[in-house]
């Protein structure tokens, strides 16, 4: 899909690498919902694009994508004002560093409702209209986490394996559809995640080297650059790349028993 002149929707739009594919679409795309918690921020960010782009229309929505009555609102406000999108970004996530067993149920939840059901939801909803026009492309923000079973990282780590087999299927059945699907996925990027999903008081998972970090920017950069290419899957970072290419050929046993080791720390 070429972006230039789309009608993109963000979601989780307000910091990190949601906030960074907002600013690589301004002078590209004609229009931009950003949709955020924090309506503040959001309005920041739509000041910032307006004067990179005084051409560009922005949209503000404060929603909480867990609250399914707030979701409903955003897919009926989209009919109202008649906004065709044709870029979906399912950017927003939501992550809990510690054991299962002493989380905290109404994160999980949050997370479950955020991570797999908003994400899935949204698509279905703009999913038609695309295919309808022929042109549209959804990017899916999943994660390197989603290849491995990781200790202390369980329910994040599944929901992003939902997400990038979800969009592998849904890419399969639109073949031929004018519409491409996209699985972005990420290892450790510095942004706010990491201080939402760690918990205050527990042990906590042990940074990943910082050779292994990508910039906000370039996760971004690779995003849009997978639509444009009608890439299925990409992983930022040449260090993730490889890593990941030998984790998918490592069989599963012996990821086994490192997910059990790294386990120890987590375990009463």
């Amino acid at each position: 899909m070429n972006i230039e002149g789309c009608h993109a929707l963000i979601t989780g739009a307000s910091a990190g690498i949601g906030r960074e594919f907002a600013r690589q679409l301004a002078g590209r795309a004609r229009s931009i919902v950003l949709v955020a918690r924090r309506r503040d921020r959001l309005e920041q960010l739509r000041d910032e694009l307006i004067k990179r782009d005084p051409k560009l229309s922005v949209h503000v929505r404060e929603v909480d994508l867990a609250g399914r009555a707030e979701l409903a609102g955003l897919t009926q406000w989209l009919d109202q004002q008649n906004i065709e999108i044709d870029l979906l970004i399912n950017n927003a996530g939501l992550g809990d560093m510690g054991a299962f067993a002493t989380s905290d149920p109404a994160k999980i939840d949050r997370i479950i409702l955020v991570n797999i059901l908003a994400l899935t939801i949204l698509t279905r909803r703009l999913l038609p209209a695309m295919i309808k026009r022929r042109r549209g492309a959804i990017l899916n923000v999943s994660s390197s986490a989603g290849f491995l079973p990781i200790a202390g990282f369980s329910v994040y780590a599944a929901s992003k394996a939902y997400v990038t087999s979800f969009s592998e299927a849904l890419r399969a059945e639109l073949r031929g559809s004018g519409v491409g699907v996209s699985a972005l996925c990420p290892g450790p990027v510095h942004t706010e995640f990491t201080e939402t999903a760690q918990r205050r008081g527990e042990a906590t998972m042990a940074p990943g080297p910082e050779i292994a970090y990508v910039s906000a920017e370039d996760v971004a950069r690779a995003g849009l650059t997978a639509v444009q290419r009608d890439q299925p899957l990409v992983i930022p970072g040449l260090m993730m790349k490889i890593g990941m290419f030998l984790v998918r050929l490592t069989p599963m046993p012996i990821l086994r028993l490192a997910s059990q080791f790294s386990a120890r720390r987590y375990q009463s």
